[in-house]
């Protein structure tokens, strides 16, 4: 029931999110997309991360977020809709690679959500670091993809300034075409997401299973 309630106030309070959700340097995309190049656009579970579906409507780049499909069929297909409803275009992240190339090769910009602080699958690549005083894992996917297909990668910070309001502030952590460092991004991203926490602690899920695995898939 919460997930149709949810899918209620979406459609019929769409005005009043979009005066709730602010981004305050617009200008950061629209000078990529001036300039041809496609963006990985690093987020996070920070506040309400549903209402990123909203982003569309602040760019002329074609936005495109990953996910892991749900076992629930029903379930999936709702939170399919609700993430898709007002135009981002939802991937299942084993598919990411090769749908971001097709756009690519259509000549599609793109602006694509990675949510870089999830725990790697089992068997995937990962990179670990000192996180929160915690010993952490990080998926690379969303580095490689970018390094692979030449996108700008960026960090995108939230902030709930006011009950039931964001403020999105977009961080650029590699402008340029090349990614010569290996895992410099996540690097970088790691440190902004600590800082990001750090202004605003209650904001961040806390509850996601950052480390409750780590020790056994070494």
């Amino acid at each position: 029931m919460c997930f149709l309630k949810l899918l209620r106030h979406l459609q019929f309070l769409k005005k009043t999110i979009l005066k709730r959700f602010k981004i305050i340097n617009p200008e950061v995309l629209e000078a990529f997309y001036l300039e041809n190049r496609s963006i990985m656009l690093y987020t996070q579970h920070m506040g309400n991360w549903e209402w990123l579906s909203f982003i569309p409507h602040y760019t002329r780049f074609a936005t495109s977020t990953f996910y892991q499909p749900l076992s629930n069929k029903y379930i999936n297909k709702l939170m399919y809709h609700i993430r898709s409803q007002f135009g981002t275009h939802c991937i299942p992240s084993q598919q990411g690679y090769k749908e971001l190339l097709k756009f690519k090769n259509e000549g599609i910009l793109s602006l694509n959500c990675f949510m870089g602080d999830q725990s790697p699958k089992k068997k995937s690549e990962r990179h670990t670091v000192t996180f929160m005083n915690q010993e952490t894992d990080f998926m690379v996917g969303g580095d490689r993809i970018a390094a692979k297909l030449k996108q700008a990668v960026l960090y995108l910070e939230i902030i709930k300034p006011k009950r039931r309001h964001y403020e999105l502030t977009f961080k650029v952590i590699e402008e340029g075409p090349a990614h010569e460092e290996k895992n410099k991004c996540i690097n970088v991203y790691i440190d902004l997401l600590e800082q990001n926490i750090m202004k605003q602690t209650g904001l961040w899920l806390w509850s996601h299973r950052r480390w409750k695995d780590k020790h056994k898939y070494n």
